[in-house]
């Protein structure tokens, strides 16, 4: 990867998506696996202001895991935060924390050089533009129902928590976006039915054809798992945190157009249009109540959303 790809990916990301100024101070997350990211987002970020710090430590063994005790307290006192990680910090505290002090911030989980480059090279004004329509759709309904080809039918019920538009537009305090960015997403109170994974999920990346992963879904929490990696992470989980590694933490709704194909990255391919996805376990970060040291995102192709029975017109 050319270091000018890295040079125009992480100006994009600085400059247009938090709108760093010179007056503010940024804290870049990283570790010792996406150091080369990290410090193209710092290089841009020193030439707007002389307050930038690189903060780098050892990658994490888990999606949702806490970073080590000095990455939240630096977060948290700075005006921005980027962290291109191993490990999703998305979905901790140190992340809620931060966002809650006021700092406005992006998380870039599982980033690679290559998605990096791909997913920041677009128009985030337009893909702010179709958050907001599909947002207009759900954010009243009081049940979404998502159907697909390969099986999926299950019944999600917000409760009155709020749906989030993760644009990649972060300007204002307590500001926070994945990027590359565009979804659309709850963290619901209940959920009933059954989804069947069929474009990517960890640990296997993006499935091969006819590859289905299949979750039976009651009262909120996962209660059979077709595939045995991922129900021995689950259950790795369980060990900490009991049933809440169980939990039915998101559904996500993709409105990133430039995503025109499944790459095999669930940062990049949960933001691809006409995608959604279903996730397992964490949802303290996104408005839910449940303290999970996972957060499991599958993504399924071709669906068909429905809000209080009407179908949900989704960017294609």
């Amino acid at each position: 990867m050319s270091n000018d790809g890295l040079a125009a990916a992480a100006t994009t990301a600085v400059e247009q998506c938090m709108a760093l100024d010179e007056t503010e101070s940024c804290v870049v997350v990283t570790d010792d696996e996406r150091r080369p990211i990290g410090e193209a987002l710092y290089d841009v970020a020193s030439r707007i202001t002389d307050d930038a710090v690189l903060l780098q430590y050892p990658p994490g063994t888990q999606h949702g895991e806490e970073p080590p005790r000095p990455v939240p307290a630096a977060m948290a006192d700075a005006d921005v935060f980027l962290a291109p990680t191993t490990k999703s910090v998305s979905h901790t505290r140190a992340r809620g924390d931060a966002c809650d002090a006021g700092t406005r911030g992006a998380t870039l989980p599982g980033i690679t050089e290559d998605v990096f480059t791909t997913g920041l090279d677009a128009d985030y004004d337009a893909i702010a533009a179709h958050c907001r329509d599909v947002l207009a759709q759900v954010e009243d309904a009081d049940e979404i129902r998502v159907t697909a080809p390969a099986g999926t039918d299950i019944t999600f019920e917000p409760g009155g928590r709020e749906w989030h538009a993760d644009t990649g537009i972060v300007h204002e305090p307590g500001d926070f976006s994945n990027l590359p960015a565009g979804e659309v997403f709850v963290s619901p109170t209940d959920a009933n039915g059954t989804y069947v994974v069929d474009g990517t999920m960890r640990p296997h990346g993006l499935l091969e054809e006819g590859q289905q992963l299949r979750f039976e879904v009651e009262d909120g929490y996962v209660t059979e798992i077709s595939d045995d990696e991922i129900r021995e992470q689950i259950e790795t989980g369980a060990e900490e945190v009991g049933r809440d590694a169980y939990n039915l933490a998101e559904l996500g709704i993709g409105t990133n157009v430039g995503v025109t194909e499944l790459v095999g990255s669930v940062l990049l391919d949960e933001k691809a249009a006409g995608t959604v996805h279903i996730a397992i376990g964490d949802d303290a970060g996104i408005g839910g109540e449940t303290d999970a040291p996972l957060h499991l995102d599958g993504i399924v192709r071709e669906p068909t959303v429905f809000a209080d029975g009407d179908e949900v017109d989704l960017p294609q």
